[in-house]
């Protein structure tokens, strides 16, 4: 059996009415035609939607065979799950996104079975001036008042808003209220799910010319109304100087690093999740003979161990991984 190595896949695209051109513009992604450009999926096993390798001796097989066939050396001392749990992808914000809401896993089990729930966050890559980002609902908003200005077309008012910059790290976790507004690239890390209800798209319409359809029952029933607003992070400390933890929480861990000389990452008998914010570097066993650069990323399976990460320049990267029970 071949060992694994530090894995790197094939980005896809999708392009909806909020997105635009700064997928290649800030991360150099090789766009095609088209002003839509709205996510690239980086780490995804979520049913038809695969990441696929794209180097080395396990080139083409997508993230949910080496789940099936490795999943011991990728998940170490984790107990395998069915799919990868994680989804990364980054997303561009020409316009805000639909006001929506992701159940917890519970609810997601009754609302929209059989997929889990959805914890997320966002690390904001680049931000327009004044740029906003809604999460949660404003203090003393329940449901009954929700109710009453969705149905007056006053959800906006309920709304918690906050104007946020580069570096910036917006955690969601289920059951809460948000939306990204305009002129914003982030990256994601979430739960694999793709259940989503929308509570409000900003009276638009789609490409069709019909507005898109809302989820209001379904969204309402998986609103945490206990959570109130959400603020920006506040990194803490981590194991060394080098990262600061930006969430933790029983879903994933989302650390910084700021890289400036050769380092670790792994090692720990779980996957780390390795995404390049900034400045690129070079990653040992990595058999593309690339450097790992700026809107690339890289898995690296638990049974790989530790491995080497050495910058060529200064380098901001973000690393995911899960935590142990």
């Amino acid at each position: 059996m071949r060992d694994l190595y530090p894995l790197r896949f094939e980005p896809f695209f999708r392009r909806y009415l909020w997105g635009g051109r700064r997928l290649e513009t800030v991360l150099n992604k090789p766009l095609g035609p088209g002003e839509d450009y709205a996510e690239s999926w980086e780490v995804v096993d979520h049913g038809k939607d695969q990441s696929v390798v794209a180097y080395g001796d396990l080139q083409g097989m997508t993230l949910g065979e080496l789940v099936a066939q490795r999943g011991k050396d990728l998940f170490g001392q984790h107990n395998p799950p069915r799919q990868f749990p994680l989804l990364f992808k980054f997303l561009d914000a020409q316009r805000p996104l639909s006001v929506q809401v992701h159940p917890d896993d519970e609810r997601a089990s009754r609302l929209d079975p059989p997929d889990l729930g959805k914890t997320e966050a966002w690390v904001v890559v680049q931000a327009d001036p004044g740029s906003l980002i809604y999460a949660g609902l404003r203090e003393h908003v329940d449901r009954p008042w929700l109710e009453a200005a969705m149905a007056s077309g006053m959800t906006e008012s309920c709304l918690h808003r906050f104007s946020v910059r580069a570096g910036d790290c917006v955690f969601i976790p289920a059951g809460t209220v948000h939306a990204l507004g305009a002129g914003l690239v982030v990256a994601e890390i979430q739960q694999a799910s793709d259940t989503t209800f929308r509570l409000f798209d900003w009276n638009r319409v789609g490409a069709d010319g019909k507005p898109r359809p809302l989820h209001l029952q379904a969204g309402l029933d998986a609103i945490d109304f206990s959570r109130g607003p959400v603020a920006v992070q506040r990194p803490q400390a981590a194991e060394t100087p080098e990262t600061e933890r930006l969430v933790a929480c029983d879903k994933f861990v989302l650390d910084r690093r700021q890289i400036q000389r050769s380092t670790e990452v792994g090692g720990d008998q779980r996957f780390h999740i390795l995404s390049v914010l900034a400045g690129q570097a070079q990653l040992e066993g990595d058999p593309s003979g690339r450097s790992l650069e700026q809107g690339q990323t890289a898995l690296i399976p638990a049974s790989v161990g530790k491995v080497h990460l050495s910058p060529v320049d200064s380098v901001t990267a973000l690393d995911i991984y899960i935590p142990f029970d």
